[in-house]
């Protein structure tokens, strides 16, 4: 993770609502098929590790979605509010939760070889397939 700072938001409702003290300063897109659907469209997350503090937990569900990783949302509206890693805790979490996401830098894109073609940014970012996301996780290099 790049530069960190402390965000804040909530579900729409306002059932959920969160801290993240290591919230990054950069955005990525996820084009994976399960991201797709959870969401509609491609899952823009900022990573914001460990550190996610929530109030209104009991109006969060958990989805067991993979061997590795969980989702989160919230019971009362449906807000998506966390794709977290079983492993190491780490949430990834969606960028249209913060009250405030000025300043973020959209830098990577992940599964790119399942993002559909009816779709594309034009930003300039690292990109990457399933098979090399999931190398850099197994060699732990960035």
């Amino acid at each position: 993770m790049s530069e960190e700072r402390t965000g804040s938001g909530g579900c729409l409702c306002g059932e959920v609502q969160f801290t993240a003290e290591n919230m990054g300063n950069t955005l990525g897109a996820c084009h994976c098929t399960v991201c797709r659907k959870w969401g509609g469209g491609p899952f823009m997350e900022v990573d914001c590790g460990q550190n996610v503090s929530f109030k209104g937990e009991e109006h969060i569900s958990v989805f067991n979605s993979s061997d590795w990783a969980e989702r989160g949302f919230c019971k009362q509206c449906g807000t998506h509010l966390f794709y977290r890693l079983k492993e190491s805790r780490a949430h990834m979490m969606p960028v249209g939760l913060f009250d405030d996401a000025s300043g973020l830098v959209f830098n990577q894109q992940v599964f790119i070889d399942e993002k559909p073609s009816y779709y594309c940014f034009s930003n300039e970012t690292k990109e990457l397939t399933g098979a090399e996301l999931f190398a850099k996780f197994t060699s732990g290099s960035d």
